[in-house]
């Protein structure tokens, strides 16, 4: 059910054609939701049928322009009410995890490596998470808004911190003698 609510997100910030919305998800929004360029358009077609969204009207020429679309009263109204409703956290399911878990039982072979190829991708999210968070928080940038974002950006920062951490001290553990 969130995938509409975060269309209607990226909407409200600014209205954008599907093309432009996949590339925004791959920027901001993806790197905690992640969508299809397919089920972003599919989502656009649901929305715009459920009266949440329309595309703007189009100046002169209409052939080979993208449609931008808009977010409607009704749209707005939806995202509010998802946004205040009170929703309990998720359990953790990582594949990770769930191997480590069978390694136990069925021997270790090829999950060093593994290890090692999660910390490698780990670090590489973190150091991009930072330089976003350089670039785009500057000290001063405290409007309420600023601070929402910068608080979703601090928790990619934070999770890729703890997985670097974690991993560490796996791959010491699993090669200690």
């Amino acid at each position: 059910m969130s995938l509409p609510h975060a269309i209607l997100t990226a909407l409200l910030e600014k209205p954008s054609s599907g093309l432009e919305l996949t590339r925004r998800f791959d920027k901001s929004i993806g790197y905690f939701w992640s969508a299809t360029h397919q089920q972003i358009y599919r989502e656009l077609g649901r929305l715009e049928r459920d009266g949440a969204i329309r595309a703007l009207p189009r100046q002169g020429a209409t052939r080979g322009q993208k449609k931008e679309y808009e977010v409607l009263p009704a749209g707005r109204e939806e995202l509010a009410r998802w946004t205040a409703a009170s929703q309990d956290p998720k359990p953790l399911r990582d594949t990770l995890l769930l191997r480590l878990r069978a390694a136990a039982v069925v021997g270790t072979q090829g999950i060093r490596e593994d290890l090692h190829r999660h910390l490698d991708l780990h670090r590489r999210q973190l150091a991009e998470y930072e330089e976003i968070e350089q670039r785009d928080f500057p000290p001063g940038k405290d409007a309420v808004e600023d601070r929402l974002r910068h608080v979703v950006l601090r928790a990619g920062i934070d999770l890729e911190t703890f997985w670097t951490q974690w991993l560490t001290r796996t791959i010491e553990e699993l090669e200690a003698p």
